[in-house]
């Protein structure tokens, strides 16, 4: 078969406008398909990297990284993570950055296009969103009530309060510490465990009611609205970061807590438990599966380079979480050492009373007892080595080493550990609202990466015009706000910690082996590749055909599994504080929480079974109008093959078509622009149609 001469310019493009299917076209008539199809766009790259920057970089950076990397070996976890980044976690970050760059739809119309037997992923996208969005304005409503609680000094929780009744220190904070008095008892007034849950708390339903308000206002008109704000929120917690930096350096005890922090322990390669940890932290800390980097991207010219933005947003996250390590180590072993030196001088003035009464003992300190200050605690430990079995059990040991292997994560490190850091600070306050204020815009700028994430995939299926996207964005709001009050509970805590555990670790897992699969299986790694050359007009290395196809893959089966067997054969169990002891005490779930666990996951999950099973139905009741609607769809494809832009079309010349594009045309959901396709060859039949109908 014979190549029929190119169609002229004008020519092709009325018969594209005309004949186009169900997948866009890049260019009509000249404009962008942004334009003609009135879609929002960023106003700037440097606000997309922002609102891309500001979703991935959360409170999991500052508050679950560095502990992970203190628990796990230091250097060597931060080696593991670097190199599980690197294989797993930007190939499926650019995976996602393309395929919502290319479609430009969120995740509902993205994983309907590239697989419609798979649509169900993109439902269950939108549900572990709204599951995270639930929990994560909580911690916002937190945050938010320590920041009011800064504007005073000396801090609330600075020092116990007193029974008036007794006229002596309250119990419970006596028996425990100050900050963890005024975290449990006055900012979540907790009960012993889940099973109570105790009236509302008015102050958390307020301060939880703000933070729904905030998100709604930022959010109400779109990326327009919600971007502005991004301008604030991404870049204030770099600023404080790097104040809390040189401001932590300067404390005694900072280089203790660096050196602790960095030290590498290569033995933990070998634990099974250290590279599921790293690899979950790789894909909670890129916001892997969620929907929000697919939705964030469907916004940006098609021809925008995602392939630098993956590597940009990735460097800049893992960046970001080193930074935070930092600050974070700085201030635990300025505290560490504190908590050392105040044992030292306890335990000195035990011996000096000891002294006093006239015992003279041959153990007795070498150097001076009245003056702690003077004494260093290796001096005091290098004592206590020697004669520490001889003194009684009140003289204590003093490691500093112990006080830093009490690692902190989580609620425990920012409301409980950095509090009772800040209020040991001159003007205390000042470093108090700083910080809270940090923790309100890391959240916020994740929160509205989630809402995105639920909101652009439900106004892109559903096609919802201005008026309905407000409506939309505010009915969300007040539905999370009303599911919220769960949390505000005297056990609301408890639910937190739950969700946080279990409501979004398996589903999104899942969601992003579907994801891979649909990719890299289903519709082709060389046809993606092929869309992706053609959107940014040169072709990835190879190398992600095979990344993606086996190596991710097999990572997030891996991460699957071991997810799985964790939660079955590790009977789940949550930290509660017994308000009789001041302590925390680790407790199993009763049962009914247990059903509410497995409840949380097979609702995320179970939309990808559903549409799988919803497509199959619809194909076998209708075979016929299926087949003629895919040939209708394939109808004007199959006229064209994609070429290099450096290719001369010879009208004069004639070739032969390939057989494999011949027998099989090639479908493609990257919508097409007609510069980067020539026409193949037809029948007569279609010779005379083109001849006089176009």
């Amino acid at each position: 078969m014979m190549e029929k001469p190119a169609l002229d310019g004008n020519e092709d493009r009325t018969w594209l406008g005309e004949g186009q299917s169900e997948t866009q076209l890049t260019t009509v008539n000249g404009q962008d398909e942004a334009e003609a199809n009135d879609r929002p766009a960023w106003d700037s790259k440097i606000q997309y990297v922002l609102a891309q920057v500001g979703f991935s970089v959360g409170l999991g950076n500052v508050w679950r990284f560095p502990y992970l990397c203190h628990q796990n070996g230091g250097g060597a976890f931060m080696l593991l993570y670097v190199f599980l980044l690197l294989v797993v976690g930007v190939p499926l970050f650019f995976m996602e950055l393309a395929a919502g760059q290319s479609i430009r739809q969120g995740s509902i119309g993205v994983w309907k296009q590239i697989s419609p037997k798979l649509a169900g992923i993109g439902y269950s996208s939108c549900m572990v969103c709204f599951y995270v969005a639930l929990y994560y304005n909580v911690i916002i409503a937190w945050s938010l009530f320590y920041l009011g609680n800064s504007f005073q000094y000396p801090l609330p929780w600075n020092q116990c309060p007193i029974d008036i009744t007794t006229n002596d220190t309250v119990k419970e904070c006596a028996s425990s510490s100050p900050t963890s008095y005024f975290w449990f008892r006055k900012a979540l007034n907790i009960t012993n465990s889940i099973e109570e849950s105790g009236e509302f708390n008015p102050i958390m339903t307020g301060c939880l009611l703000a933070a729904w308000t905030i998100v709604a206002l930022a959010m109400i008109k779109g990326i327009k609205s919600s971007a502005k704000v991004m301008y604030f929120s991404s870049v204030f917690p770099y600023v404080v970061l790097f104040i809390f930096l040189i401001r932590g350096l300067m404390l005694d005890g900072a280089m203790e807590g660096i050196t602790y922090m960095f030290y590498p322990k290569l033995e933990i390669w070998g634990h099974v438990q250290v590279w599921r940890q790293a690899a979950t932290q790789v894909f909670f800390a890129l916001g892997l599966g969620y929907g929000s980097v697919i939705a964030y991207s469907s916004y940006n010219p098609v021809h925008n380079n995602c392939h630098r933005d993956a590597l940009m947003v990735s460097g800049i996250n893992f960046m970001t979480s080193v930074l935070a390590s930092l600050v974070v180590f700085v201030v635990l072993g300025f505290r560490a050492k504190t908590i050392a030196l105040r044992c030292v001088a306890k335990n000195l003035g035990l011996l000096s009373t000891m002294m006093s009464h006239g015992s003279n003992q041959h153990w007795w300190p070498w150097f001076n007892m009245t003056d702690p200050s003077s004494v260093s605690i290796a001096e005091y430990r290098e004592w206590y080595e020697h004669y520490g079995s001889l003194v009684g059990t009140n003289i204590t040991d003093c490691n500093l080493e112990k006080e830093m292997n009490e690692g902190v994560e989580g609620t425990g490190l920012a409301f409980i550990a950095f509090t009772e850091v800040m209020a040991l600070f001159p003007a205390s306050p000042f470093w108090s609202t700083l910080f809270f204020l940090m923790l309100l815009n890391l959240g916020l700028s994740t929160m509205f990466g989630t809402m995105q994430g639920i909101l652009t995939p439900l106004m892109d299926n559903f096609n919802l015009s201005g008026h309905q996207r407000t409506l939309l964005t505010v009915s969300s709001c007040i539905l999370g706000f009303l599911i919220g009050l769960l949390f505000t509970q005297r056990s609301g805590n408890y639910f937190v910690t739950m969700f946080d555990d279990y409501s979004a670790t398996l589903p999104l897992v899942i969601v992003v082996v579907f994801e891979t699969i649909s990719v890299a299986w289903v519709y082709g790694t060389d046809r993606f590749l092929d869309d992706i050359e053609v959107m940014l007009k040169w072709r990835p290395p190879v190398l992600y055909k095979y990344l993606w196809k086996y190596v991710c893959l097999l990572a997030m089966i891996g991460l699957l599994a071991a997810s799985f067997l964790r939660v079955v054969f590790k009977r789940p169990t949550y930290t509660a504080w017994d308000q009789s002891t001041a302590s925390e005490t680790t407790l199993e779930y009763p049962g009914w929480a247990l059903g509410m666990i497995v409840m949380l996951i097979v609702i995320a999950t179970l939309p990808v079974p559903i549409g799988y099973i919803h497509s199959m139905l619809k194909n076998r009741r209708s075979p016929n109008t299926q087949s003629e609607e895919g040939s209708g769809q394939e109808m004007h494809r199959e006229l064209y093959t994609k070429c290099s832009s450096t290719d001369q079309l010879d009208t004069n010349s004639h070739q032969a078509a390939p057989e494999e594009d011949d027998a099989r045309p090639r479908s493609t959901f990257l919508p097409m622009g007609n510069e980067h396709y020539r026409l193949l060859p037809q029948q007569e039949e279609e010779d005379e149609e083109q001849d006089t109908g176009v």
